[in-house]
């Protein structure tokens, strides 16, 4: 109790004494860290870079200790940041300073010196950009990025050199000094052992030329690595297609010269045997799918060589037969047996259920300006359905036919699951867009110039529109077309011409032809090889400037004729490709009505095919025949047609004859009028030359066949006969880099009296 007394008597005596006065003071410095301990962190140098973002990059922290290992790993992550020049971290005290020298910012990065390559080129290639920060490290690498450009394009001997260009505020101007210097071409292409083909041969068959001066509009005699790669595999085909089944090549070298002007190229052959087939047969697997029933579809026998192509058309003609059987999962497995001793081998080919593999994904990359849409709608498979290598395959072609993409490559790849596949198609984009100014001569119309803008692309939208303008001796025109081939989103083909034409057929009749108006058509495709087309034309034509001496009938046909037409065009195509085809068939038939208004009142009836059949196998790389043919039969209706709407034969489609110069003609002028009916069958064998086929120069032999026949006479003798025609010869044609020029000699083997003939044909366009 006393205790309690005295404190209660402490606590009131404090009370009734006055309060201290209480001074303003400072915030509480913190406590000294202990010794040896991190007590705060300055950070020095720093202009453009906040204090508390390089604070966050050290790994060290007030109250740590010094430890010397963080202050290395803090050193060396200030370093990576890319963001200081120089870094350094240094004890005073228990304070530790981190100075930093920032790195500068880049106010601009140009190119001098540059003539092979744009700056446009060499800014996407390279990193440094404007308001970057610059580092010699980033310099460095965009100069090997340069470098690396330059060398694609056969300049191994450039050389880049980056320049700084100190500015105030800590930024710099980088500029790339650039020397081009000399193409580095391959001057010599060496094989070595190879023994059944000679180097000659073995040279046509690669893609790298050597070193010539008429290859200044062709990169061939460049060295290209990645060239070297696809060489090696043209050869391996090659070989392969000739039967040896052993072949390897077993080293491919580019020497380059001291001087870095010129490689030479040597490819190490391991040829092998060549083999024949000794026997061949279909094993089959499947239910109710015999081998025997397949056998059929083989394209190689027993006694042939060995032809790797044909072992790959075979396995792809009975997968195609399986799928489209209903067999989805249905695998061919071509089975080699060699025998050494006598040089045969087996061949069986094996059927089977595969695995059941379903497209989990369908990836597009590469596309830079084409829509994916546009991509994706060219594959008949979609996300989920069973995946089919012979519909990857024709979808890759119907992507190459499409010529809006440089290379297209469409590959697999494994999915989330066994039973799951990605396919990845990979393009590479070419220019669509076509700016032409031409000249030039053809022997049907005379000298010309054309000038055309044409853009097969618009804005990576599939829609393809042109102008299209020809001012020639005996023609002129003018063309306005715009086609959308997915009108709407669907598998719907819409399109619309204008134009506005003269013709001047004096060569063939005392008259001119003036036609304008427009087409429209709409069309559709039932599958990959069978589609259909529409078109409705309404035309204004007039024949004018009749010479005075012209036959009756043209004077008959005077004045202002207009046509008012809907066709129909039903197409089967089975060609390999429609840009260059060299193996398959096409089908054409159609109709068209004239009478819906205007004053043409007919039915015509048309039909054309071709037939394409590669010589490769037999005679050589670049060989091929080609079987075409054509019919026409026009019925007049209400009256008698027009002589604008007869078919006229000769020319092109009748070589060794004028254009018109076959048919019906009026034996007191010998004006060419045109018949109802028309038949027209070519041959023709197409060939290299001998001479390197860089110059792109082709041969070929051709035998024509036609007929054009049936005018009513009105007003006076007319000859009408429909006694076949012959004409044979040969041409030439230069695909060359200003145009494609031809000519044809060719000879009417038979003809009738007022034929006109035409031994010499010459056409030739140019581009710049």
């Amino acid at each position: 109790m006393r205790r309690i007394a005295t404190a209660f008597l402490a606590v009131a005596l404090c009370l009734m004494l006055p309060l201290p006065r209480v001074e303003a003071q400072a915030p509480p410095v913190p406590a000294a860290a202990a010794p040896g301990r991190i007590a705060a962190i300055q950070v020095e140098g720093n202009q453009r870079i906040e204090t508390s973002t390089i604070l966050s990059y050290m790994l060290l922290q007030p109250g740590d200790p010094f430890d010397p290992s963080l202050m290395d790993r803090s050193l060396k992550t200030l370093y990576a940041t890319g963001l200081f020049s120089d870094v350094k971290l240094a004890r005073q005290g228990d304070v530790l300073v981190v100075t930093v020298v920032e790195n500068p910012v880049v106010n601009e990065v140009a190119f001098e010196g540059n003539h092979e390559l744009t700056d446009a080129q060499l800014s996407s290639a390279i990193t440094l950009r404007a308001r970057a920060v610059f580092t010699a490290e980033a310099a460095e690498t965009d100069r090997d990025k340069i470098l690396g450009l330059y060398a694609q394009k056969g300049h191994y001997a450039a050389t880049v050199v980056p320049k700084i260009i100190k500015l105030p505020e800590n930024r710099v101007n980088v500029v790339f000094e650039i020397n081009d210097g000399p193409a580095t071409f391959i001057s010599r292409i060496v094989f070595v052992g190879n023994h059944a083909f000679s180097a000659d041969t073995l040279s046509t068959v690669i893609s790298s030329r050597e070193e010539a001066w008429w290859r200044f509009f062709s990169s061939s005699d460049s060295y290209n690595p990645q060239r070297v790669e696809y060489d090696e595999e043209l050869l391996r085909r090659f070989y392969l297609r000739n039967g040896y089944v052993d072949f390897q090549v077993t080293h491919a070298q580019a020497e380059l010269s001291p001087d870095h002007r010129s490689f030479v190229l040597t490819f190490v052959l391991s040829e092998g045997s060549r083999y024949r087939v000794s026997s061949v047969s279909v094993v089959s697997h499947l239910p109710k799918v015999s081998g025997a029933s397949l056998e059929p579809l083989l394209v190689i026998g027993k006694g042939d060589w060995y032809d790797g192509d044909a072992v790959q058309r075979s396995v792809q003609a009975i997968s195609d037969k399986l799928q489209n059987g209903g067999y989805a999962f249905a695998e061919v497995h071509p089975q080699l047996t060699r025998n050494a001793g006598n040089h045969t081998v087996g061949l069986v080919f094996d059927v089977v259920e595969g695995p059941r593999v379903y497209i989990e994904r369908i990836d597009v990359t590469g596309n830079t300006r084409t829509e994916d849409q546009v991509i994706r709608r060219e594959f008949n498979l979609a996300e989920g359905d069973a995946f089919n290598a012979s519909s990857i395959q024709a979808t890759q072609q119907r992507l190459k036919d499409l010529n809006y993409f440089g290379t297209v490559n469409i590959t697999t790849a494994p999915g989330s699951a066994p039973d799951r596949v990605i396919v990845n198609t990979a393009v590479t984009e070419k220019a669509t867009g076509e700016l032409t100014l031409g000249g030039g001569y053809s022997t049907d119309i005379g000298a010309l110039l054309n000038v055309g803008l044409q853009e097969n692309n618009i804005v990576g939208s599939g829609v393809n529109a042109g102008i299209n303008g020809i001012l020639a001796q005996r023609e002129s025109s003018i063309d306005l077309s715009v086609v959308n081939p997915y009108f709407l989103g669907r598998n719907l083909l819409a399109g619309i011409d204008v134009f506005d034409i003269t013709n001047n057929n004096q060569n063939i009749a005392e008259y001119s032809e003036n036609r304008y108006g427009f087409t429209t058509r709409m069309g559709y495709n039932f599958n990959d090889h069978v589609s259909q087309e529409w078109d409705y034309s309404l035309v204004s034509r007039d024949i004018v400037d009749i010479a005075s001496t012209a036959s009756p009938y043209i004077f008959a046909n005077s004045g202002t004729n207009v046509l008012s037409q809907i066709g129909e065009t039903l197409v089967f195509d089975w060609r390999d490709s429609k840009i260059d085809p060299t193996r398959g068939f096409v089908i054409r038939g159609g109709a068209d009505y004239a009478g819906i208004g205007g004053n043409a009142d007919f039915v015509r009836l048309r039909a054309d095919a071709a037939y394409y059949i590669p010589l490769d196998g037999w005679l050589g790389q670049g060989w091929g025949f080609a079987e075409t043919g054509s019919y026409g039969d026009l019925i007049p209706i209400a009256h008698e047609q027009s002589i604008l709407d007869n078919f006229y034969l000769g020319g092109t489609n009748l070589r060794g004859f004028e254009d018109g110069g076959v048919g019906p003609h009026d034996i007191a002028t010998g004006d060419s009028l045109g018949g109802r009916f028309l038949w027209t069958e070519s041959s023709e064998l197409r060939f290299p030359l001998p001479v390197n086929p860089d110059l792109g120069l082709s041969g070929r032999v051709f035998v024509d066949v036609g007929s054009d026949w049936g005018f009513k006479e009105n007003h006076g003798p007319i000859i009408d006969s429909a006694a076949a025609r012959v004409g044979s010869g040969f041409g030439i044609s230069w695909d060359s880099p200003l145009g494609l020029l031809s000519i044809d000699l060719g000879w009417a083997v038979k003809k009738e009296p007022f034929d006109q003939t035409q031994l010499f044909r010459f056409g030739f366009g140019t581009r710049f």
